[in-house]
């Protein structure tokens, strides 16, 4: 990457909150704010979890939010952490998500930014004369999730990818695999078609990074010691 868009990206990711800037000595470095921090560890969970898109527990998690104009990015962010955990927007301002979604943690990031009961949520269970399938698919796009899981699939299983070292490959499949978690919801299998391809998504996944991993590491720890210009503030 140009130093011109290396500066633009940081300084894009420090007014988000992402990142912050700190000193060394007479330079000035950045460093993974707090709350990144937190998105991070809790991201890891799933990124490296063996069954990433089964749902947890059973019913629904249902939320509305109220955020004042003034902190759109506020609620920009709100709706990326509800994304991230599987919510959908249904109609007029309520999210659905399957399951029991630990909400405590996914929005313990934006605790100090949310006005006092910005956010409502409950759980749901099914009413056997009101089902929720039709719910789900106002809610999501099926036939794109699978999709999005057949592409993954057919980029990871070639020998080589469109990227040209192990540590670049790595990042490539990092950067692939945190899209598919983000676009698949967790449904349970009631509400998803036969021969649904998550599990080959997860085998594959989890093969390619072990192929990947040991060179990818070597390749970083490398770089990293090589003295590079530090970008300015």
């Amino acid at each position: 990457m140009a130093a011109p868009a290396t500066r633009a990206t940081l300084a894009r990711m420090t007014r988000g909150g992402f990142l912050k800037r700190v000193r060394l000595g007479r330079e000035i470095g950045f460093s993974l704010s707090d709350d990144a921090a937190v998105v991070l560890r809790e991201a890891a969970e799933r990124v490296h979890a063996q069954r990433p898109f089964d749902p947890k527990g059973s019913g629904w998690t249902l939320v509305t939010f109220s955020v004042p104009e003034a902190q759109r990015r506020v609620r920009h962010r709100l709706r990326s952490s509800l994304s991230w955990e599987g919510f959908a927007p249904l109609r007029d301002g309520l999210w659905l998500a399957a399951g029991e979604v630990n909400l405590d943690a996914a929005l313990e990031p934006l605790a100090d930014a949310l006005v006092p009961h910005a956010v409502t949520a409950f759980r749901a269970v099914d009413l056997p004369a009101y089902p929720v399938s039709r719910s789900v698919r106002e809610a999501w796009d099926v036939d794109a999730i699978r999709a999005e899981h057949e592409e993954f699939i057919s980029t990871w299983s070639r020998d080589s990818i469109r990227c040209l070292s192990e540590l670049s490959e790595f990042v490539c499949l990092i950067a692939d695999w945190l899209s598919l978690l983000r676009s698949d919801p967790c449904l349970p299998p009631e509400f998803l078609e036969q021969s649904w391809p998550s599990e080959r998504s997860v085998a594959l996944y989890h093969l390619r990074r072990a192929q990947l991993a040991t060179a990818a590491r070597a390749q970083f720890s490398a770089a990293a010691d090589r003295p590079r210009e530090l970008v300015e503030d």
